[in-house]
């Protein structure tokens, strides 16, 4: 009877850890899901406008306009909640238009799928080496080298340009000496007529 009652005792905490563990995988299954980053953003975004309603409280904004907070109190108190009002709408739609141009959502969700995805996979999800620094390297140096080249090709011909503008800029010098000179020969080749002229007249003129 020692046996069968020891038995009996052993198969009812058989039972009792299969009822526990049940209602620990049914607890598990039932837990809610993590929050996406859509929602974390938001939810960052909700406590950065909590934290800023809270810095500039209704206290400083009474003592900015006390004088005012005397004569019209109740309408200092609209006035301060109509302003807190504007603000977070007017933050909430510079937010919404930075994640639209971003297109943050899609990336939000695109990067849950990933996470998602990666929990099943139990081999990381991209080594080839298996070591970081060398798949890294194997990854961004084909990029940095043609990047490079890029940049030489980009440098080599603005030289070539800045080579002919500067031939160009010397040859304008040049043909601005040679104008320079050409005026300069004119001019005395006209005072050397003008002189000859005045000499001439003043021959005519003097008395026979």
């Amino acid at each position: 009877m020692a046996e069968a009652a020891v038995r009996g005792g052993a198969e009812e905490e058989e039972k009792k850890e299969e009822e526990e563990g049940g209602d620990g995988g049914e607890a598990a299954a039932a837990a809610p899901a993590a929050p996406g980053r859509g929602q974390l953003f938001a939810a960052v975004v909700d406590t950065f406008l909590e934290k800023l309603v809270a810095a500039g409280s209704y206290q400083r904004f009474v003592n900015c306009y006390r004088h005012f907070y005397r004569l019209q109190p109740e309408l200092t108190r609209s006035i301060y909640d109509q302003f807190i009002s504007q603000l977070q709408a007017s933050i909430k739609e510079e937010i919404q238009e930075v994640k639209e141009e971003g297109n943050l959502e899609a990336l939000f969700s695109s990067l849950d799928k990933i996470v998602e995805e990666a929990k099943e996979q139990e081999e990381p999800a991209w080594r080839p080496s298996g070591i970081p620094e060398e798949d890294v390297c194997s990854a961004m140096v084909p990029y940095l080298l043609k990047h490079r080249a890029y940049l030489r090709k980009v440098l080599k011909e603005k030289e070539e340009e800045n080579k002919k503008l500067a031939e160009s800029v010397l040859a304008g010098r040049d043909r601005i000496a040679e104008l320079q000179q050409l005026i300069q020969d004119r001019k005395q080749a006209w005072q050397a007529i003008s002189k000859e002229q005045r000499e001439l007249i003043m021959t005519f003129k003097e008395p026979q």
